[in-house]
């Protein structure tokens, strides 16, 4: 049982504090021939599977390297160290640079090796996150058939659960775990209690503002650690 993440959202929706506790490694490196079983699409970060999913190759993951050349965005610069050597012991490289599409639309340039995987969240991408997550929030509080709901407590896909608890003056606390973790509620209450210590009473401080207190990171992570161990975030 593993909590991945957690944040803090101040009460506009910004971000003001992240902790990445035990993001997990998501790498699958397979050599394959040709034609592909995959539809790619160029984006921000790379080249990343549009549709088909296969020995654990899944939609939304990015290309990380071709025959052991990392990529650059949506291309693959062969000018770089190769990882693979030649009969004298020294690496081959080329001067020429593909767009990463049109290269494994070749079948000239197969069998490839290709490694597959999850890029780790920006600040910028993060940032924006937790705003869509805020307003998602609020949209839920609306919909909801209850009279004064308390929005958005929990989320489960087949990969994760996310947890989310907003004080009284609206601050969130939200936590991304697998989905086995359990008392994690306890751990969200934790957190603001934590964050009325460490933040609030803190005279530097002002309320809405990035946490940047190490002594509250620091608990924050005792807290998660010993809910891992003994389930409970008391330690």
């Amino acid at each position: 049982m593993v909590v991945h993440s957690f944040y803090v959202i101040n009460r506009s929706g910004g971000l003001i504090f992240s902790y990445e506790h035990s993001i997990p490694k998501i790498e699958l490196e397979k050599t394959f021939s040709y034609p592909l079983d995959f539809i790619f699409k160029r984006a921000q970060k790379g080249v990343v599977v549009e549709f088909g999913q296969r020995d654990g190759i899944k939609v939304g993951h990015t290309i990380l390297s071709i025959n052991g050349i990392p990529t650059r965005g949506n291309n693959i610069d062969f000018s770089a160290p190769s990882s693979i050597n030649n009969d004298d012991d020294q690496q081959i490289s080329s001067p020429t640079s593909h767009d990463i599409i049109e290269y494994l639309s070749d079948s000239v340039n197969f069998p490839v090796t290709i490694k597959f995987g999850r890029p780790r969240l920006n600040g910028n991408e993060k940032l924006i996150l937790a705003s869509i997550f805020h307003s998602m929030y609020a949209i839920a509080c609306q919909l909801s058939p209850e009279l004064n709901s308390t929005g958005i407590r929990e989320l489960e896909t087949d990969q994760f659960k996310l947890y989310c608890f907003q004080s009284i003056t609206g601050i969130k606390f939200v936590a991304l775990t697998d989905i086995r973790q359990v008392n994690v509620d306890a751990l969200l209450k934790r957190s603001y209690e934590l964050y009325s210590d460490y933040a609030l009473k803190n005279p530097f401080y002002s309320i809405d503002q990035p946490i940047w207190c190490p002594l509250f990171q620091e608990t924050v992570k005792q807290a998660i650690d010993s809910l891992e161990k003994t389930g409970s975030p008391y330690i």
